[in-house]
C-alpha cells in the first residue's frame, strides 16, 4: 500500500515537551497512518538541521539522538527517543540517488528536527529512522528532482517525512508573540495556496514572492518541503497546523496521500 508523505513545521525544540493542538495533531497524523494504511517499515526523515554540502545518508544500527540546540531547560535534554536504523532503507536510498553522488556519513544521527516531532507522532519509537541530509549545494529544482527519485519508496512501505518550516527567521523571533507577523502570514498563505492547487512551480520559484527574503533567509528549513513535493506525485493534499508562532515561524504542515 502506498504510504503518504509528510511535511511538518517543527518550530521550537520545546515542542517535544508540549501538549497543544499542534502536538495533538502530530499524534492524530501518526495514528491515522497506522490505522488507515499500515505501520511504516521505516521512516526516511529529511530534517532542516542536517544541512550539508552534498547528499548524505546514514547506515547505523542505533543512530544517536542529537540534542543540537542550546540554552533550553534541562527537561528537554532528558527527552529520550531512541530508534533503530534500517540498512535496507539506507541501501535503497543509496541506489536511488547513486547518480547524485550520495555518500554515507556516520557522524550525524537523529536530530531535533526529527525527534521532537516523532516523539508525538510515533511515541513508542518502534519505527526505524534513516535521515537524508538537506543539500545546501544544489538549487530548488535539483532538490525537487531528488524528491521525485525517492517517491517509489512509498509503494514499498516507507514513510517520507520532511521537517522544517515554511517561514523560519530567527532574526525576527519574538518570544513574547504567540502568533504570526504580517510577512509570515502573507508568505505562508502564498505557499499554502500553491501547494493545495498543485502549482509546485510557484513553490520552487518562491523567491519571486515579495516576502521571500523575510520568510526564507536560509534554505535549510524550506528545502525539506521541496523534497516532499517531489515525492508527492499527484496526491490529495491536506494542510494542518496552519498557525504562526513567535512572529517569524510558521508551523504549517501538509500530508500528501
Amino acid at each position: 500500500m502506498k504510504l503518504p508523505t509528510l511535511f511538518v513545521g517543527h518550530g521550537s525544540p520545546m515542542i517535544a515537551l508540549e501538549n497543544t493542538e499542534i502536538t495533538k495533531n502530530f499524534k492524530k497524523i501518526g495514528n491515522y497512518i497506522i490505522d488507515e494504511y499500515e505501520r511504516p517499515k521505516a521512516i526516511l526523515a529529511i530534517s532542516a538541521h542536517w544541512f550539508t554540502r552534498g547528499n548524505f545518508t546514514q547506515n547505523e544500527d542505533n543512530p544517536r539522538q542529537i540534542y543540537d540546540m542550546y540554552g533550553f531547560p534541562k527537561e528537554l535534554y532528558e527527552v529520550k527517543y531512541h530508534v533503530n536504523g534500517d540498512h535496507v532503507l539506507t541501501d535503497k536510498i543509496l541506489n536511488l540517488l547513486k547518480n547524485d553522488d550520495i555518500k554515507l556519513n556516520q557522524q550525524w544521527g537523529i536530530d531535533h528536527g526529527t525527534w521532537t516531532v516523532l516523539v508525538h507522532m510515533f511515541p513508542e519509537a518502534d519505527i526505524p529512522v534513516v535521515q537524508l541530509s538537506v543539500n545546501a549545494s544544489i538549487g530548488e529544482r535539483e532538490v525537487f528532482k531528488i524528491g521525485k527519485k525517492l517517491k517509489d519508496l512509498r509503494d514499498e512501505g516507507y514513510l517520507i517525512l520532511g521537517s522544517g518550516n515554511i517561514v523560519h527567521n530567527l532574526r525576527y523571533v519574538d518570544w513574547e508573540k504567540k502568533d504570526a507577523s504580517l510577512e509570515n502570514r502573507e508568505f505562508d498563505k502564498f505557499i499554502v495556496e500553491n501547494v493545495l492547487s498543485k502549482n509546485f512551480e510557484n513553490v520552487i520559484n518562491y523567491d519571486k514572492n515579495p516576502y521571500s527574503s523575510y520568510a526564507v533567509p536560509s534554505k535549510d528549513h524550506f528545502y525539506p518541503l521541496i523534497y516532499v513535493l517531489g515525492a508527492s506525485d499527484n496526491d490529495k493534499v491536506e494542510v494542518f497546523n496552519q498557525v504562526g508562532s513567535l512572529a517569524s515561524i510558521s508551523m504549517t504542515s501538509f500530508i500528501f496521500k
